[in-house]
């Protein structure tokens, strides 16, 4: 860990005096240059202190340890990325996760959705208070909604486990879509709309070729964001688990207690690039797009 950031430090001075050098050579001198430049050498480090938990993530998903815990360097192995299944209960916490992930990020989606129409396109009674319920679970702690879906589902007698996980992650990725879709609705510009209508289009074709082509986006970031919040969820699913229903974030924690296996930092790592391709995937589309 230290010799990363060595590293690292390394690396950044030689970029600066890289470009110290450039700027000296060009006449422009090197206090002009940071002056100028300051605020992106600030972004750059700042970026990389956020990176810096996925690096050493990536970098000891090809450790070797000696003992149960993966915390220090010791040889270079690729026997985790072989054999990611060798940990025990690891792989079907991880298809428990990202079975609960797509199944309440869908539902929330298309929930959410709805709601984020409703409340952007209509006036109606109590529009003002259903706004602010959609932002009490986004501001509530964990803690606090995870002991009261608890409360709430023994007082129903719904049965602790897989459904009652996923009920509560409905329920808090609700309201992430719901503000993400709506923004996205409140930016559109409703001249559209009426210049389809202009020309004949009837309110299924505008919404179809019109509306949802625009809102799109929006929906497809209220998803994304859904799942992430879903799939990385500990609290609230600790409150409502049971024996039988170890998603893979409680698998980590127990793991932690006794030995973590380098599986899971190969997980992790495949997360972290899944991410970034959606992302880069995502920005190239919308480049061409505009193009």
């Amino acid at each position: 860990m230290v010799a990363l950031l060595w590293t690292l430090a390394l690396l950044d001075a030689a970029v600066l005096a890289y470009f110290l050098i450039r700027s000296l050579v060009n006449g422009r001198g090197p206090v002009r240059w940071l002056r100028e430049n300051v605020i992106l050498i600030i972004a750059v480090l700042s970026f990389e202190y956020l990176l810096l938990p996925n690096i050493v993530v990536v970098l000891f998903s090809f450790n070797q340890p000696n003992g149960r815990f993966n915390y220090t360097w010791t040889r270079f192995s690729l026997h985790a990325w072989q054999h990611p299944c060798d940990a025990a209960g690891m792989c079907s916490s991880l298809g428990l996760s990202l079975k609960i992930g797509l199944v309440a990020t869908l539902a929330a989606t298309v929930l959410g959705t709805l709601i984020a129409f409703a409340l952007g396109r209509h006036r109606f009674r109590g529009r003002a208070s259903t706004n602010l319920l959609i932002f009490m679970p986004m501001a509530t702690p964990e803690v606090v909604m995870g002991s009261s879906l608890l409360t709430l589902f023994l007082s129903l007698k719904i049965p602790l486990g897989t459904t009652a996980i996923l009920i509560a992650h409905v329920m808090f990725c609700l309201s992430f879509v719901v503000v993400t879709v709506k923004a996205r609705i409140a930016s559109m510009d409703p001249r559209l709309e009426q210049a389809a209508a202009d020309l004949y289009a009837t309110e299924t074709q505008a919404f179809l070729r019109v509306t949802l082509p625009l809102v799109a986006p929006g929906i497809a970031a209220g998803a994304l964001l859904a799942f992430s919040l879903s799939f990385d969820d500990y609290i609230i699913t600790n409150f409502n688990a049971t024996t039988g229903s170890i998603t893979f974030p409680m698998y980590i924690w127990g793991a932690a207690q006794r030995g973590t296996p380098v599986q899971i930092n190969v997980i992790g790592t495949l997360m972290f690039v899944i991410a970034v391709l959606a992302v880069l995937v995502g920005q190239t589309l919308g480049r061409r797009r505009r193009v």
